[in-house]
């Protein structure tokens, strides 16, 4: 029997992971111009990019935290239902982030 505890930390879980897709996708807008001279200083500078941008460091931490949620879940619930519920909201909810940001999804084909 899964409890109301459970059913919430799932639902939060799909929240954070799944808001924080868009918004991880736009904070990485940019990162494209920086350029290096060799592959691990160009690695570097990329990541200094991405942590010193709030605009992709808070959404980070908010997706790591729905990490952390996560594993405390699946902890407590059974697997075959935590996991399936939790990446089908998370991509609901990653459908209904992107919309309001008004990101396209492309026509039948796709």
């Amino acid at each position: 029997m899964v409890t109301a505890v459970e059913l919430l930390g799932l639902l939060l879980v799909s929240v954070l992971w799944g808001c924080t897709n868009p918004l991880l996708k736009r904070g990485t807008e940019g990162i494209e111009h920086v350029t290096e001279t060799s592959r691990v200083s160009q690695l570097l500078a990329e990541v200094k990019f991405l942590f010193l941008n709030l605009k992709y460091l808070v959404p980070f931490l908010l997706n790591q935290s729905g990490s952390l949620v996560y594993y405390y879940v699946l902890s407590t619930t059974e697997l075959s239902l935590a996991v399936p519920v939790a990446n089908s909201l998370t991509f609901l909810c990653t459908l209904l982030t992107g919309k309001l940001l008004g990101e396209e999804f492309g026509g039948k084909r796709k």
